[in-house]
């Protein structure tokens, strides 16, 4: 494999001593994801110590360790460890040195919902165009940005980056550290508001992408967003002169003008200053064409070719906890399994109703099977956790959801609240839920599970997929 960064580049970047002349393909945080080749650092975090698994990561072939405590019993391994003051300064050293050595353009993306799905597809749209480099899975925080930025080639002509945060002062280091030129906010709603007093401190916090915005650069806002005058003015503050407001409204310079459910999935018709394109996606719902068009708006500001970038959305698939579906063979047909398992909150719950109910509507007035969703506890929420969580049932009833199983003490609120012949159940947790979950479906049936990471969901989906396995059909196949 081709050097990712040689003993030189990385002694100069970290200021460390090393005595040995290797190269490495690759840098890894996680003794337990190390790859031949790897550059491993050590970091040392509230709960574990990276320098215990040291000298495991150089067994298994990674090609030098970042250390900054001596590691017993390494006297072969000399050569191949670089010693430094702090390892987590020393991350952030090569992820600013990484910055500074390219010359790709470069897209970051933050929002209370839909970064993910959003970074993907500018991943997608801008690999057809030249090498591309982006945050895998969610590395969005002060380890993932700086590991993400370690990790891209010298010669990425794109670089992607998906920003997160828990706490207000986050995000504005992150961007300063990711330099991008174009920077998209995808909405602004409620999440983490047990570490916010309001909506409003998030979308100030959410602003704070504009922080690091190279001179010149855009920020591509939501402009249906209830807080997009506010991003509007932080603009200001900001001193960046170039937004692109996307969303349905008529002002909109990127605007969502129509998207229709086909048979494999969405098709979208937007406009980009007045410029129409119709493309089509694999991925259903409304949201996915609202972010695809925010991506095309970023990939446009950075003067990528936004046509051929968003003929590529054709390929865009959901990430897997992000709304990857799978049909499973049960008795007398199949169920489609939507795993939405990764993470949850009141905004990212209302839109996945509306898309079930966009995806199967009554055909001559009667559904082919009932729409059931199944939800955890939904975290970060602060004092207003229990009042959020029984408000979901407007939006599900709305809907029209058949029904809905619930685990955990807080979503215990949505499940009383709910009129009586949607409760499916309710269980303490998502292991207790799954016998009631998997005792209730049926072929035809549609069942999203969506629950916080914590709330270990993905238990649940992992039970519906196994019943491929019941039904003696083997494993589930993906679906569309």
């Amino acid at each position: 494999m081709s050097a990712l960064w040689t003993a030189e580049e990385v002694v100069k970047a970290t200021d460390g001593v090393c005595a040995g002349a290797w190269t490495a393909s690759g840098v890894c945080i996680d003794s337990r994801k190390v790859k031949a080749g790897d550059l491993f650092i050590a970091l040392q975090g509230p709960n574990f110590d990276g320098h215990a698994f040291a000298l495991k990561a150089l067994e298994q072939g990674a090609a030098v360790a970042i250390v900054h405590s001596a590691i017993p019993d390494s006297g072969s391994y000399h050569n191949r460890m670089v010693m430094v003051k702090d390892t987590f300064a020393a991350l952030q050293n090569i992820a600013t040195t990484s910055r500074a050595r390219t010359k790709a353009k470069i897209i970051a993306v933050t929002g209370s919902v839909g970064k993910t799905g959003t970074k993907e597809a500018l991943k997608l749209g801008l690999s057809i165009l030249g090498k591309t480099h982006a945050t895998e899975g969610n590395l969005n925080n002060h380890w993932g940005v700086p590991l993400s930025l370690a990790r891209m080639p010298a010669d990425a002509a794109f670089g992607v980056f998906e920003l997160g945060m828990n706490h207000a002062g986050e995000i504005a280091p992150l961007s300063k550290m990711v330099r991008p030129h174009a920077a998209i906010i995808t909405t602004v709603e409620a999440a983490h508001l047990e570490y916010f007093n309001s909506v409003t401190e998030i979308a100030d916090e959410k602003g704070a992408i504009m922080a690091g915005l190279e001179p010149g650069g855009t920020i591509v806002l939501p402009r249906d967003n209830a807080h997009y005058p506010r991003l509007l003015a932080a603009a200001k503050t900001y001193g960046v002169t170039k937004t692109v407001g996307f969303g349905t409204s008529g002002d909109s310079i990127a605007r969502l003008v129509s998207w229709s459910l086909t048979p494999h999935g969405t098709q979208v018709c937007a406009e980009f200053d007045g410029e129409r394109i119709t493309y089509d996606m694999i991925v259903s719902g409304r949201h996915w064409a609202l972010n695809s068009v925010a991506a095309i708006a970023a990939a446009r500001a950075i003067g990528a070719d936004f046509h051929r970038a968003a003929g590529a959305l054709a390929k865009l698939e959901a990430p897997e906890g992000r709304g990857k579906r799978y049909r499973v063979p049960v008795e007398g047909g199949t169920i489609l399994v939507i795993d939405e398992s990764y993470n949850a909150s009141p905004a990212a719950v209302r839109v996945l109703a509306e898309t079930l109910a966009q995806m199967h509507q009554p055909v001559g007035g009667t559904r082919s099977g009932r729409l059931m969703v199944v939800l955890g506890d939904m975290l970060e929420l602060g004092n207003a956790a229990a009042m959020l969580h029984a408000g979901l049932a407007l939006s599900l009833k709305a809907a029209q959801i058949d029904t809905v199983f619930t685990a955990g003490p807080l979503m215990e609120n949505l499940h009383t609240a709910l009129p009586q012949p949607m409760r499916g159940g309710h269980a303490k947790d998502s292991q207790a839920l799954i016998p009631l979950v998997t005792a209730a479906v049926r072929a035809g049936d549609v069942i999203a599970i969506k629950g916080s990471h914590s709330s270990h969901m993905e238990l649940v989906v992992a039970a519906l997929l196994a019943l491929a396995n019941n039904h003696g059909s083997g494993r589930a196949a993906n679906g569309h």
